[in-house]
């Protein structure tokens, strides 16, 4: 029955729920290290294998960007190793191919930097109690440094919940990168009993162990930036349901995980619970973390690696009609994991990229902990640069890039609407200027905004009335008829074999063979456009800008 009435609820919904986009949503995925198996997918040893295991990075991050992912959670400790400098555990061996030892580089560090310049947030995914094979380099250095910390569970080396050191441990570790870092979060992965762990306590016991971990890395994390989000990714499921059971797994009696009394209580402001379920097992229990949400955020984990032939072969629409209900229920999502999405498996990337997250979105404030609105920039204006691109420009509301960031939006309607999803171009900028294509019927608006995510009033560009004829297109753009679209010539050193169109917001509407001089954009809807070509290696260069006007307007 619930089966029935979900899927009757989404397809009521479906619609509505595409149409008008939120503009607040939390679209995150997992990167994992391990293995390197999301990334790295090769070593660095040398500055060319440096720089390669850096592209990699980069040409992940991109896709996640087009896609409109805004939350990446990195795999920062995996076994009790980190992929950072730290003071308390030695390098993984994901990143240079031996295990305690340096590649080269800071490669959270740069993970940061390269989500923050495409306007994401970093959060540190460190995974709390198991740390790995018993003498593998991470454990073994742990147990030689805290005799008695860890313990043995099969082949594995899991820290002890019931020692008071290991909530003190943990918080030292989080300290160290809330400290040395600009992250936006710290998530917690397996912050929980072991399934198998012999407990000699009460379950009652075992959550209040779990909570004093949670509630000392909390209380050091918030000490040093209260801004950073504190998550963690519980069992799916919190407790068993008055009408549908978890079947004995749930967070709440097996592990000892009270997530939702952590969002109460405000140890956490985020959940990303692991709901890698469909029908019965999914639905009523993501109503019941919506539920109980506490107005924090909650955004569950979509178990995407199921769709793929040699897991559980499940078809997209399982995965669709999952994140349509989640949307209606104005919760967010999460990807497990990054390689299945930006892999496309069954073609959720594209489903996302061009159906589900058409337009960016901004992630909710945390109304819980400030709700101090940030000044308004000033001095907005639009200058030539070159050809057909003008630069947009204003003034900043603080000089410390960590402190303030700005959004972008543009319309052509004016004064331009900051309330609507669509109408947000660029999002957690932190530089005070940008390339625009030139365009006198477009608009634009910046907005401040803080590291709790609060925004603050929009400045508006200055109106000025269009009086040159409607249909004379500015200099330099390529000239279209609102059917045609006249193509630059291609040149004997570009290798491209494609085109293809993009919103100014970068989505890709269209992919045409890269032959003769013309393309019919009959079909596409009015508005401006972005030319690109696009090689055989994916390399893609901008051909221009143009506009699709078929009939005239006025302001």
């Amino acid at each position: 029955m619930i089966r029935r009435i979900t899927f009757l609820l989404t397809i009521l919904t479906a619609a509505l729920t595409l149409a008008a986009q939120p503009k607040y949503e939390v679209r995150a995925v997992w990167l994992t290290t391990i293995g390197g198996i999301d990334w790295p997918h090769s070593y660095a040893s040398s500055n060319y294998s440096i720089e390669r295991q850096k592209d990699e990075l980069r040409t992940i991050l991109d896709r996640l960007q087009r896609a409109n992912i805004n939350t990446v959670l990195l795999q920062t400790r995996i076994r009790a190793t980190t992929i950072y400098p730290s003071e308390y555990e030695p390098w993984d061996g994901c990143l240079s191919g031996k295990p305690g030892k340096s590649p080269g580089y800071d490669a959270l560090k740069f993970a940061i930097d390269e989500c923050h310049r495409r306007g994401m947030e970093l959060h540190a995914w460190v995974v709390a109690i198991p740390v790995g094979k018993w003498n593998a380099t991470g454990c073994a250095r742990l147990r030689k440094r805290h005799p008695g910390l860890v313990k043995k569970i099969g082949a594995e080396g899991y820290m002890d919940p019931e020692k008071p050191q290991t909530a003190e441990y943990l918080a030292d570790l989080c300290a160290e990168i809330t400290g040395n870092y600009d992250v936006d979060g710290i998530h917690l992965d397996y912050i929980r009993y072991h399934e198998t762990w012999p407990m000699k306590v009460s379950r009652r016991q075992g959550r209040a162990n779990i909570t004093n971990i949670v509630r000392a890395i909390s209380h050091r994390v918030k000490s040093i930036k209260p801004w950073v989000k504190m998550s963690c990714s519980p069992i799916g499921k919190y407790k068993d349901l008055s009408r549908f059971s978890s079947y004995g797994w749930n967070a709440y009696e097996r592990v000892c995980q009270d997530a939702q009394a952590w969002l109460r209580d405000g140890l956490m402001d985020a959940l990303f619970p692991m709901m890698y379920f469909r029908g019965n097992q999914f639905y009523p229990f993501a109503l019941d973390w919506s539920e109980q949400s506490y107005g924090r955020i909650v955004a569950p984990g979509l178990g995407i690696y199921f769709m793929s032939p040699g897991e559980k072969d499940w078809p997209l629409s399982d995965i669709t009609r999952e994140m349509l209900t989640l949307r209606h229920y104005g919760m967010g999502h999460a990807y497990f994991r990054s390689k299945f999405f930006t892999d496309n498996v069954k073609g959720i990337y594209d489903f996302a990229k061009e159906t589900f997250n058409r337009h960016p979105a901004l992630i909710p404030p945390m109304t819980w902990e400030s709700t101090t609105i940030p000044a308004t920039p000033s001095a907005l204006s639009r200058k030539k640069h070159s050809g057909d691109v003008e630069i947009l420009s204003w003034r900043p509301v603080d000089k410390d890039t960590t402190k303030i960031m700005y959004n972008v939006y543009c319309s052509r309607e004016y004064p331009v609407n900051t309330d609507e999803a669509c109408n947000l171009m660029m999002a957690r900028l932190q530089k005070t200027s940008i390339i625009i294509p030139r365009d006198p019927s477009r608009y634009y608006a910046v907005t401040a905004l803080d590291r709790y995510g609060n925004e603050s009033k929009p400045l508006q560009e200055k109106h000025v009335q269009n009086t040159a004829p409607a249909t004379k297109l500015p200099d330099g753009l390529l000239k279209c008829d609102g059917k045609t679209l006249r193509l630059p010539e291609k040149s004997n050193v570009l290798d491209a074999s494609f085109i293809t169109i993009e919103t100014l917001q970068g989505h890709i509407v269209a992919t045409r063979p890269y032959k003769g001089s013309t393309t019919d954009v009959s079909r596409l809807p009015e508005g401006m456009y972005v030319l690109r070509s696009l090689g055989r290696k994916g390399v893609s260069h901008r051909l221009g800008h143009f506009i699709i006007r078929r009939h005239i307007t006025t302001h």
